[in-house]
């Protein structure tokens, strides 16, 4: 496999947020202790308690006031007074715009780019990293109409302020609905939310409003596209490939007439799926196991690439799929395409797949072949913020510019983890919980 440094279609650009890169959460402190334990010598925001724009149209200022207070909240304000910063009249409405654009994607988005002065940054996980995503943003220059955004899922769990993540992205949304794109990762589910955090975080920080503000990102979750085509050279998705489902069996199953027909996969006749099936796929449901018509949303969200030919169940992780660089090479020749940019897996992941490089720039290049190249970005640096661990990965997060004239040659920029950061707990056990690449506990679905 070519490496990073020998990569003929890279260049790498490197950026640090700090000089001195290192962890700086306390695992000892409480979630209710930001206030006291970090100070923050700016003042607090004009906008406090934030407000929903009269005329219901969010502005580019709307935005940097969202950022700003965010920024200052997360140093000043306890989780359980967070309704004070942004009350649900207010989160509802955001969702609430957001979600009326995004259930009208189709499962694959075109991105028709044009332009000398037009540039795609593509972000991959980014897991409730709120001030390494604003450093992101400012780093390489926010969202405009000449400048696109494709975010490769995974926006919450694991990090301390996944609900701040996911809100001010899908304010970019609103405001620049077709400059933003933001794709569902495996992590935009109602299972993975509820066993990394999200939904303890959710519910620290709304009380007894948590429940309605969970169900309303729960919902919005649905709505999110499986992935991207760029320029028509690039493919994105969480995940990455998926089956076919016409080389898959169906069987009905026994009982009274009409129930409903469940495809059970064949790990014999699995081959590569279409763009066709993809567009066709229920990207509804929001855990798994799936099964029949869901298989698809499956792989694409959980699918890991693998340095072994062909397809194959990903025993490793219980769901989804690995495959090797001869379907990278069959996807990307059938499409026409020259890149597939993919996330999904972090150090922790990387660590534990022998033939496939580690993740501590933030990005790896998987698969060289004829056609071009499979990416695995991960967007989180120092990650996690928490593990039972006293050793930390202190990897550094990437993002990809593609350029013009033809948005086909990865630009990386990698950078380190903003410091210092609030100290506070994580929202789930990480003690205990089992990691999200290891296998599922399908059974207690």
């Amino acid at each position: 496999m070519l490496s990073q440094s020998e990569s003929p279609t890279s260049t790498t650009t490197t950026t640090n947020s700090s000089p001195n890169p290192k962890p700086a959460s306390d695992e000892n402190s409480s979630v209710d202790d930001i206030a006291t334990t970090v100070e923050d010598s700016h003042p607090p925001p004009s906008q406090i308690p934030l407000s929903w724009p009269p005329d219901g149209k969010i502005t580019l200022d709307w935005i940097q006031d969202l950022i700003s207070t965010f920024e200052w909240s997360s140093r000043n304000v306890a989780p359980s007074n967070f309704s004070s910063v942004l009350p649900v009249s207010v989160f509802d409405s955001l969702v609430l715009s957001a979600s009326k654009i995004l259930h009208k994607e189709p499962n694959c988005v075109r991105i028709d780019v044009k332009g000398e002065d037009s540039s795609v940054v593509i972000v991959g996980d980014v897991h409730g990293q709120l001030h390494d995503v604003i450093f992101l943003l400012r780093d390489a220059g926010f969202p405009s109409e000449n400048r696109f955004f494709v975010f490769n899922g995974d926006y919450v769990d694991r990090g301390a302020w996944g609900l701040e993540t996911f809100l001010l992205l899908l304010a970019w949304k609103v405001f620049l609905p077709h400059r933003v794109f933001l794709l569902r990762g495996n992590h935009e589910s109602k299972y993975c939310t509820s066993v990394y955090g999200f939904e303890q975080e959710v519910m620290a920080k709304y009380g007894d409003q948590g429940k309605h503000v969970y169900r309303k990102c729960l919902g919005s979750f649905e709505g999110l596209p499986l992935s991207s085509i760029i320029a028509g050279q690039v493919f994105t998705s969480h995940g990455g490939l998926f089956r076919s489902m016409e080389a898959t069996p169906s069987k009905r199953t026994k009982g009274k007439k009409g129930r409903k027909v469940v495809l059970k996969p064949d790990a014999n006749s699995l081959s590569l799926g279409s763009l066709e099936e993809l567009l066709k796929a229920r990207r509804s449901v929001l855990d798994p196991p799936w099964e029949g018509l869901n298989l698809i949303p499956g792989d694409v969200l959980w699918s890991d690439p693998s340095m072994s030919p062909g397809l194959s169940p990903n025993k490793e992780r219980g769901i989804g799929l690995l495959w090797g660089p001869d379907c990278t090479e069959e996807f990307l020749k059938k499409y026409q395409l020259k890149l597939i940019i993919r996330s999904h897996e972090g150090p922790d992941a990387r660590e534990k797949r022998p033939g496939l490089s580690g993740m501590q720039e933030g990005y790896t290049v998987d698969h060289v072949v004829e056609s071009g190249m499979l990416i695995t970005l991960f967007s989180a640096p120092d990650y996690p913020q928490f593990q039972a661990t006293e050793e930390r990965y202190n990897n550094k997060g990437a993002y990809i510019v593609l350029e013009p004239p033809e948005f086909d040659t990865p630009v990386f920029h990698t950078f380190a983890a903003t410091i210092p950061r609030p100290k506070v707990n994580a929202y789930y056990n990480y003690e205990d919980v089992i990691d999200s690449d290891e296998e599922l506990d399908l059974a207690s679905m």
